[in-house]
């Protein structure tokens, strides 16, 4: 491990965020202006049943409040990856050589994620705040046709590990690797699957925002600790444009992430764990992310074949919402939850004797 390379890395978080701060607020007035919010608040869930609780919280707000500000982050880290890679080309100074965080073995697959992902999730929310798509289910691209977008997206990481890395086999904290071959390949797209049904924790003020910071934070110190310093560089850049999104973001928020900022992160994650050879912990560090897609499929089987709901809501934080808890009460408990599972998680990663890194 490489103590000199923790000062860029620092830098790099430093700069995203203060860099994000300088351009959200003319972000903010811009979405405002343009009114970039539904304009009708949701009647139905994704299996077309009604949801009136839900509609009877949040209409208000999903009426108001301007969506696509995940652009903010996206964008910031696309701009710092590129940016300090010309930059680099250019300035041969030692520390401007470590800031270029782009690299074809760590960082082009997941910055291709967070652009591809995200771009699909602006196209969805523009259809959103133009009125297109089912309005009862919220607007936007059909389900269906954004699930083989991120399968698309999905067999590309496939073939990347799987074809161009020689990638077949999975990490088992303090066993060793385990060769599983051409499995590889479906495990990937089943992750990928997994962290995109977990999108449906963006639901609350500052709720997605704190977690995923959370999340790319402590990857990027198990990618630092396992001497994968692009990757915990990219990680930091991605964790910074998130902190300065949060400041908008907590209670009451000035905009909402939106599928653009969701589904870019959700989809990175995915790459960013099995870059990091620790997708077997992710059931840890996204404890919550689990919690919260758990719950959506516990309530379609339970509606589905015992004919009653388990939940007033799902996902999980909505029901705590319906159950009388304010929403920024759920928002910082949740945190606490991601917090202290993702503490757990870097603590196996740390103590974990038999890693060696791939890359």
């Amino acid at each position: 491990m490489d103590i000199s390379r923790v000062i860029p890395i620092f830098v790099l978080a430093t700069l995203s965020f203060f860099i994000a701060m300088l351009w959200a607020p003319g972000l903010a007035k811009f979405l405002h202006r343009g009114k970039f919010w539904k304009k009708q608040a949701r009647t139905e869930g994704v299996d077309g049943q009604k949801i009136a609780l839900f509609t009877k919280l949040h209409k208000e707000r999903e009426t108001s409040t301007p969506r696509m500000a995940g652009v903010l982050i996206w964008v910031t880290t696309a701009v710092f990856a590129l940016g300090f890679f010309f930059l680099a080309e250019f300035v041969p100074h030692p520390f401007i050589q470590r800031l270029n965080f782009l690299s074809r073995a760590q960082t082009w697959l997941p910055l291709f994620t967070l652009i591809a992902g995200s771009l699909i999730g602006l196209a969805d929310d523009i259809l959103v705040v133009r009125g297109g798509g089912r309005v009862e289910q919220g607007g936007g691209i059909r389900f269906r046709h954004r699930l083989l977008m991120i399968l698309v997206i999905a067999l590309i990481g496939a073939w990347w590990f799987f074809g161009k890395l020689d990638a077949d086999s999975i990490h088992i904290p303090f066993i060793g690797e385990l060769i599983i071959g051409w499995w590889y390949v479906p495990l990937f797209i089943v992750v990928m699957f997994a962290l995109f049904s977990s999108s449906i924790v963006d639901g609350l003020d500052g709720l997605a925002g704190g977690v995923f910071a959370i999340l790319f934070g402590v990857f990027g110190a198990i990618a630092f600790a396992h001497q994968q310093y692009h990757i915990a560089a990219f990680c930091a850049v991605i964790a910074g444009s998130l902190l300065a999104f949060l400041w908008f973001n907590v209670p009451p928020a000035v905009f909402y992430m939106g599928e653009t900022g969701i589904l870019g992160l959700t989809t990175t994650l995915a790459v960013v764990a099995f870059i990091t050879d620790a997708v077997l912990l992710l059931p840890i560090v996204g404890l919550v992310l689990w919690i919260e897609a758990g719950s959506v499929i516990l309530q379609m089987f339970w509606k589905r074949f015992l004919g009653r709901k388990l939940f007033l809501i799902a996902p999980f934080h909505h029901h705590l919402e319906a159950k009388g808890w304010p929403a920024h009460t759920v928002t910082m408990r949740f945190w606490m939850v991601a917090g202290v599972s993702a503490a757990i998680g870097l603590i196996i990663a740390l103590a974990d004797p038999t890693f060696t890194s791939r890359l």
